[in-house]
């Protein structure tokens, strides 16, 4: 891998926009052909179905980067999620500042404690500010909404109200859950590699309640965020 090349292109400012090559990461078919039908006939810009949880999405977002012909420039992790009460709509949009593994670390007696607390390394990954501002700015003037925030990976989807507002407040700022994003920004960033989480919310956090999912309208909602991704990065 060409890392020099990869350097110059992942430095903050203008030049994380002067991507040639994009991979674009969701976890199942569904969440690809909204991204396909959104992209069109777009060329540098492949998508792939990393999968379902970090550690498959990983695995697959790694082994694409490595094997790709030519380098990528950029990676997206894009899918649907759901969303904190009060954080974000459903069929709103949610574009990640930082994407942090929420179960990754260890129960204590006194709560939860992260990995970064443990000192084994982070569950963090924080992204461009730069880059995030510029994609909002670019979904928002069409008339999308988007709101950003720290958009949390669990290997378990939430189930039940008490641990949605355990996560709430163990995160008072984190806008969505959904299961890949941490995964694919580990591999990205183990290519020294940008990256982007796009989701679309199709449900509140809390207990499932499938009767009160809108996966058609998140669907449409990424489709259209696609189509207008692809202009302003």
């Amino acid at each position: 891998m060409d890392t020099d090349h990869h350097n110059a292109e992942t430095t903050v400012g203008s030049s994380f926009f002067q991507t040639k090559r994009t991979l674009v990461v969701t976890s199942v078919a569904a969440e690809r052909d909204a991204v396909m039908r959104g992209i069109g006939q777009t060329d540098g810009i492949d998508c792939l179905i990393g999968g379902v949880g970090p550690a498959t999405a990983a695995a697959r977002t790694a082994n694409a980067l490595a094997l790709a012909e030519r380098p990528y420039d950029l990676v997206i992790c894009a899918g649907i999620a759901g969303g904190f009460a009060g954080r974000a709509d459903v069929a709103s949009l949610v574009l990640a500042d930082d994407i942090i593994a929420a179960d990754l670390g260890a129960e204590t007696p006194d709560g939860f404690c992260s990995v970064d607390e443990l000192g084994f390394g982070s569950a963090r990954v924080p992204l461009d500010p730069i880059a995030v501002n510029r994609v909002a700015e670019g979904l928002r003037s069409s008339g999308l909404p988007v709101t950003i925030g720290p958009i949390l990976t669990l290997s378990t989807v939430t189930g039940t109200a008490a641990t949605a507002a355990a996560l709430a407040q163990r995160y008072p700022t984190a806008v969505a859950e959904a299961m890949e994003g941490f995964g694919v920004a580990a591999a990205a960033k183990e290519c020294g590699l940008p990256v982007l989480e796009l989701r679309a919310i199709s449900n509140l956090i809390g207990p499932r309640d499938k009767s009160a999912w809108r996966i058609k309208e998140a669907l449409a909602a990424l489709e259209a965020a696609s189509s207008v991704l692809m202009e302003v990065i």
